[in-house]
């Protein structure tokens, strides 16, 4: 088996195990970005999904230039993961050209951010869509066949675990795990505001710190960042390395 057959498999494995007591959404979002990045032919990827209203929002970012091109998105109605949402399917041009004809605000924010193509994968179970995985290139161009069917299956068991997770029969798990991660998502921007400029570091290393932290310690990301903000984790506690069988 190749390096990349045993990170397919093992991302299905992380992906689909969700019946955990200590099951952390952004972390499972976060899992799901980045490893699209490392499976398939992109440079950086997105998760938007949408909340018991009906409203998208900006879940999950492989990097700092993802995050606010998924932003612009919502902030002027425009971009494939909006259409993606809205048509529960896959959603592409084929060049800039054809991405400036359909949506000329993004198009324009996308090559400003260094990107040159974008595609959206629908996050969906049979006719429930749920939200969108963006995926950002710096060449031209779409995905091939066989990336298109590694992220979007990626993108489907990711949307089984979310809808499954705990309890099926709790009709309004979904919802309520969604507005408790947006809650979680609100502080961890606050936590990443903080570090940064605490260590004078860019907003993504300051995630991958956090990150880093937060697996090595065996704690939950959005508890990290809950002390990062109320001051009970500085930057010096966050770079030191967890003693063998130590827990905080």
């Amino acid at each position: 088996m190749t390096s990349r057959e045993q990170l397919l498999a093992s991302t299905f494995v992380d992906l689909a195990d969700t019946l955990v007591a200590d099951f952390d959404v952004i972390e499972f979002l976060h899992t799901l970005a980045s490893r699209s990045v490392e499976l398939l032919s992109a440079d950086a990827a997105g998760i938007m999904l949408a909340d018991q209203q009906g409203a998208l929002h900006v879940m999950a970012s492989s990097t700092e230039e993802a995050r606010l091109l998924e932003l612009y998105e919502l902030q002027n109605n425009e971009g494939p993961c909006l259409d993606c949402w809205r048509s529960g399917r896959p959603v592409a041009r084929a060049d800039l050209p054809a991405m400036r004809a359909t949506w000329p605000a993004f198009t324009q924010r996308l090559e400003e951010l260094g990107f040159r193509s974008a595609q959206a994968l629908p996050m969906r179970l049979r006719t429930q869509t749920i939200g969108a995985l963006n995926l950002f290139r710096t060449r031209p161009g779409t995905l091939s066949a066989a990336d298109l069917g590694t992220g979007q299956a990626m993108a489907d068991v990711a949307t089984v675990g979310l809808i499954q997770e705990r309890a099926i029969a709790a009709g309004e798990l979904l919802a309520t795990q969604l507005q408790t991660a947006l809650t979680s998502r609100v502080q961890l921007e606050q936590a990443k505001g903080v570090l940064a400029q605490q260590a004078d570091l860019p907003m993504d290393r300051a995630f991958q710190v956090m990150r880093d932290y937060a697996r090595s310690h065996n704690r939950r990301l959005s508890d990290v960042a809950a002390q990062i903000v109320d001051g009970t984790i500085d930057e010096a506690q966050l770079r030191r390395k967890p003693r063998p069988g130590a827990r905080d």
